[in-house]
Formats: structure tokens, sequence, C-alpha cells
């Protein structure tokens, strides 16, 4: 099944140019490793940058310091072309690298924690400080409680599905969420829905009672 939802152009542009932050971009490098489309804006944009690049007279020689820097970004960036997110050719991974990587392992090794009645994240840390990072397992035809966000929130679906409005968002799909969205995503029949979920401000739950255990849950 195709991947319907995509990365914006202002995000994969900030990706492109090595400017998102390491959360953020453990959402973009997810989503990008699930769709081909977006792979292919992504080599678009990064050979117009490498064009403009080639255009621009330096200023003065790059040191040897800044060559190492650059070489150690690039050997960094995982190859997307290359990313099929399978472990082997017999048993699909639900986590594409370089997420699996980043978890230690596939959603059946994780040792989730408890969110509410049948849900539950597990943590991933990340060593740019800039959002919280999470994999969030909601039951199958269960809601997340109605929220809006503090800040900006980026969702990639790994599992399942969820809808969201009159928007259904399955394997691969990419959703960004900011303040001016009040909404409550449902969680497609059949299977837990498992995503990544990125927030660089805890959300804003309508729910008193989810608003009262917020602190003790971190979201």
């Amino acid at each position: 099944m195709s991947v319907r939802h995509h990365v914006s152009d202002e995000l994969l542009m900030d990706y492109a140019s090595g400017s998102l932050g390491e959360s953020w971009s453990l959402a973009v490098s997810t989503h990008l490793a699930l769709c081909p489309e977006s792979r292919q804006r992504l080599a678009a944009f990064e050979m117009t940058g490498g064009a403009l690049l080639d255009d621009i007279e330096p200023t003065q020689p790059a040191s040897d310091d800044e060559w190492q820097k650059m070489r150690a970004l690039l050997q960094a960036r995982p190859d997307h072309a290359s990313v099929n997110g399978t472990q082997d050719q017999t048993r699909p991974a639900v986590l594409p690298e370089p997420l699996r990587s980043y978890a230690g392992g596939d959603v059946d090794a994780l040792k989730w924690k408890p969110l509410g009645p049948g849900a539950y994240h597990f943590p991933i840390r990340t060593g740019d400080g800039e959002a919280n990072v999470r994999l969030l397992r909601i039951p199958a035809g269960k809601p997340v409680p109605e929220h809006t966000h503090g800040g900006r929130e980026l969702t990639v679906v790994l599992s399942g599905y969820f809808r969201d409005g009159e928007d259904v968002f399955r394997r691969g799909d990419f959703e960004e969420a900011d303040e001016d969205l009040t909404h409550q995503p449902i969680a497609g029949e059949g299977e837990d829905c498992i995503c990544l979920a990125v927030t660089d401000a805890p959300l804003k739950f309508k729910s008193w009672l989810v608003r009262l255990v917020q602190p003790v849950l971190g979201i």
C-alpha cells in the first residue's frame, strides 16, 4: 500500500540542508525509509542544493577541521535508497533503520511502558535535546484523548493505522501538527497502531483527568 501523507517541502528542505535537529530528522528519515516518493523529492532537493553550491565562490579555503566535520556528517547520514525496512528476507521489521538502531531492536524486543488503558510508549533518546521522541502503541479501535499542542508534533505510522477526522494514516504516512490543530486520532480496527511521535512541548489535553496524570506519564 502506497504512502498518501508525505513530509512537507519545508521540513524536507531543512533535512536536505542539514539544518534539521536530530530528533526531527529521525522522524523524517523514518518516513523516507518507507516512502519512495519522498526519497525522490529529497534527491531533487539535494541536486538543486548541490547545483547552487557549485555557483558560490568560497570566501576562504576550508580548513582541515571543517573538511573532517563535513566528512563525518556525510558518513553518519543513512543511505535511504538502500533502506528496505527489513531485518531479513523472511520477516519484515516494523521499525526501519535508522529508527530500529535508536530503539535498540524491533518492537517485539522493546520494554514498553504503560501509558493508559491498554496504551504503551517507549521513549527514545537522542542527543540534541530539542524534542521528546517516543514510540506509541495504541490499542485497536481506541482513541487518543482529544488534545492540541504546545509546539510541533511529527507522527509517522509504523504498523496498523489511525483515523484523524476524515484522513486515514497507514504505514509510512507522516502527520505534522501544531498549536493550531485540535484532534483526537483513533486507532484502526484489527490491530494496535504503532507510531513514532516527536514533540517539542507537552500536549494540551481537553480532559482534566488526563491533565491530572500528565506529569506522571511525561507526555
